[in-house]
């Protein structure tokens, strides 16, 4: 059961992660540079929240120190 908890808590944090990071860089990215901005942005967004997936430690390191 723990097992079962645990794959579902990756999966809800991949999504979040990589959905939020694709959102907020189209979202700025549109509203600054156009049509072209948010896809370059939202490409760049994608790959940051990929990695945000893969590393979550780093990303609560980087949260706990104040970036």
């Amino acid at each position: 059961m723990s097992r079962i908890v645990k794959i579902a808590a990756q999966i809800v944090w991949t999504v979040a992660a990589v959905g939020a990071c694709t959102f907020i860089g189209g979202t700025y990215g549109l509203a600054h540079h156009g049509w072209l901005g948010a896809i370059a942005l939202g490409t760049v967004g994608f790959c940051l929240g990929a990695t945000l997936a893969a590393f979550p430690l780093t990303f609560l390191e980087f949260l706990s120190a104040g970036l």
